[in-house]
């Protein structure tokens, strides 16, 4: 009794943390090597265009272009490059699983991601000073019996670079996401790190990206 009071524990503690965010990313893309092009971003749908909220996530990608060695246009008319930003969230469907661990059954799942074995969790350090890590996590909870419901959603950021001149697309690119939350100022900027992670990245190539979660101040 005393060993099955300290699995629920460790699995209880593990649960409680928080998770690391996942995203599946594939991108196309005919970019050349940046050299202070200008750019602006607009939405994909242009009702989202000056909202705020969607300015927000504008600002995310811009300063991440910048980082990439692209400029934002002084002149929106006059800019070199046009980005379209899309997002959108699922209304999610039930999920349920088993844990491997049931008082009632007599046995225990506990396992550790990584080089621990099958189960859930990365070894601390596994990032190390990185926040990504190439790769995917399935986190869950637990109930007495074992078995768990909850309700997944799915999201999903569209990305689309056409040259401003002739409108030739240069990039484009996609990142989906599957959380337990449906909250987009959570989940866009998350993302947009995704999706810049390694930008441009290998043209026609898909990666799972997994971006660790951010530390208690």
């Amino acid at each position: 009794m005393k060993m099955l009071s300290i699995a629920a524990l460790a699995l209880v503690t593990l649960g409680g943390c928080a998770a690391p965010f996942d995203a599946k990313v594939s991108r196309f893309q005919q970019l050349a090597p940046p050299s202070g092009q200008s750019f602006v971003v607009q939405a994909s749908d242009p009702k989202l265009d000056g909202g705020i909220e969607f300015g927000q996530y504008a600002q995310i990608v811009s300063a991440k272009l910048a980082n990439a060695g692209y400029r934002p246009a002084t002149d929106p008319a006059h800019a070199d490059l046009v980005v379209k930003l899309g997002y959108d969230v699922d209304k999610g469907r039930e999920k349920t699983i088993g844990t491997g661990f049931s008082p009632y059954g007599g046995r225990f799942g506990l396992g550790f991601g990584g080089p621990y074995g099958r189960g859930f969790g990365y070894p601390y350090g596994y990032y190390g000073r990185s926040r990504f890590a190439y790769g995917f996590y399935d986190p869950f909870l637990f109930d007495d019996d074992g078995v768990t419901s909850f309700t997944v959603y799915t999201s999903e950021l569209d990305l689309k670079i056409n040259r401003a001149d002739n409108g030739q697309r240069v990039f484009e690119g996609t990142a989906k996401a599957q959380s337990r939350s449906d909250d987009l100022p959570y989940l866009v900027p998350r993302l947009v790190e995704a999706m810049f992670t390694g930008f441009p990245g290998n043209s026609g190539e898909t990666v799972k990206i997994t971006i660790a979660p951010e530390k208690k101040k």
